[in-house]
């Protein structure tokens, strides 16, 4: 609502900062107001137009950002909450304009519409956090700068944004389910907010395959969130209580991913996801997975994108397959580009577990441990490597 109001996108998070840290300061003694958002929001707006009068080159200028006619009234501060995924759908889009530089529209997207730290995505996109605010500061300049318009595009111009959309509403699905750092191994409700935007963006466009796939994807694995932890502890897939999941959100992925042909580009590449997820899914048990169909999916993903983290996944499967040696092999290649990030440490050192290396998966456990900022995962780590002498370890998806 800031944006459309004052039409100034570089200003706006600044302004709702400071409102943020003004209610830090004043509700402890004065009380919560009866409508929060509204106090906010009145604050931030009146800290923006004083922004604008102390700055005289900007009161001469045109309006920075366009708005399509009638744009406004949708997102009027008397609309009700109901309104809120097509809001950000909305703002998710213009963060997603052609003109900006294509790794920077989803990073845009995640740090304003969703509140993403520039450190989660940074690490999403497995950037250094300075390279990753840079690429951020210079989108917001150029959508200030470039008046590009807000608002529901049409025909080619939504084509055209598709995949940038989508990507970005599976990154903020997975900054909610594995998130990077804190105390949760799981943000049911950052999850669940990608997933309705995927709902929403599967509305505006039914017969978009981008959105077909990334639904399917994002509810096989949303489905498990309430057997992924308990009491504070993580379980891994093999261990968890299949009963938990949600199996009518697996049976309506399953429908959407069935009705799905084989594509090209990252309509493909989230097909092939959701794939590998159904995999899983659908399996009654650990024992009854299809790891080859898993093997077979990453492989098609693998050659399609050359993802390291694609690499990563597929050597869980294949170790399934053909054992912990042919998986630590697959990784050798990847090592490099993945070596900043725990997980691919936990993996190894699980591999290395199962061939019988207890010194060498003992380091890599600690390599993961040293990288690990989730606590969670940490006291996970922190207990392979206390029983790596006592238990052969196996590495599973959560």
């Amino acid at each position: 609502m800031l944006v459309v109001r004052t039409r100034r996108l570089d200003l706006v998070e600044d302004a709702l900062a400071e409102a943020f840290a003004r209610a830090a300061t004043r509700w402890p003694s004065d009380g919560v107001p009866t409508d929060p958002p509204a106090w906010l929001y009145t604050t931030a707006h009146r800290v923006l137009l004083g922004r604008l009068r102390a700055d005289a080159v900007a009161g001469r200028r045109a309006p920075l950002l366009a708005v399509r006619a009638g744009e406004s009234t949708a997102l009027d501060s008397n609309s009700s909450d109901e309104g809120l995924p097509d809001e950000r759908l909305q703002m998710i889009l213009l963060c997603c304009h052609p003109a900006l530089e294509p790794a920077s529209r989803s990073a845009l997207a995640l740090r304003l519409v969703v509140g993403t730290s520039t450190a989660e995505i940074a690490r999403l996109f497995l950037v250094s956090v300075p390279t990753m605010a840079a690429r951020i500061t210079r989108a917001k300049r150029k959508i200030a700068v470039a008046g590009i318009p807000l608002g529901l595009p049409l025909g080619r111009e939504l084509d055209e944004r598709f995949d940038a959309v989508a990507r970005t509403i599976y990154l903020a699905f997975t900054a909610g389910y594995t998130p990077g750092v804190g105390p949760e191994l799981l943000r049911a409700d950052l999850a669940g907010e990608a997933v309705r935007l995927a709902e929403v963006l599967l509305h505006v466009a039914p017969a978009a395959p981008q959105a077909r796939a990334l639904l399917a994807l994002l509810l096989f694995q949303h489905s498990r969130r309430e057997a992924r932890v308990a009491d504070g502890r993580l379980i891994t897939l093999a261990e968890q209580d299949r009963t938990r999941w949600h199996t009518e959100e697996i049976d309506f992925a399953d429908g959407l991913l069935r009705s799905l042909p084989a594509g090209t580009g990252y309509s493909e590449e989230l097909r092939l996801q959701a794939a590998a997820a159904r995999e899983h899914a659908i399996a009654a048990t650990s024992d009854d997975t299809d790891w080859a169909a898993i093997v077979s999916c990453y492989s098609d993903l693998l050659a399609l994108t050359g993802s390291p983290v694609v690499a990563l996944n597929r050597a869980v499967a294949l170790a399934e397959i053909d054992g912990p040696q042919a998986a630590l092999e697959s990784l050798a290649a990847v090592a490099p580009q993945l070596e900043s990030q725990h997980r691919f440490h936990a993996v190894r050192a699980d591999l290395l577990a199962r061939v019988g290396d207890a010194p060498a998966a003992r380091m890599a456990y600690l390599e993961a441990i040293e990288r690990c900022g989730n606590e969670t995962e940490l006291a996970f780590l922190q207990a392979r490597v206390a029983g790596l002498a006592d238990c052969e370890v196996r590495p599973q998806p959560s």
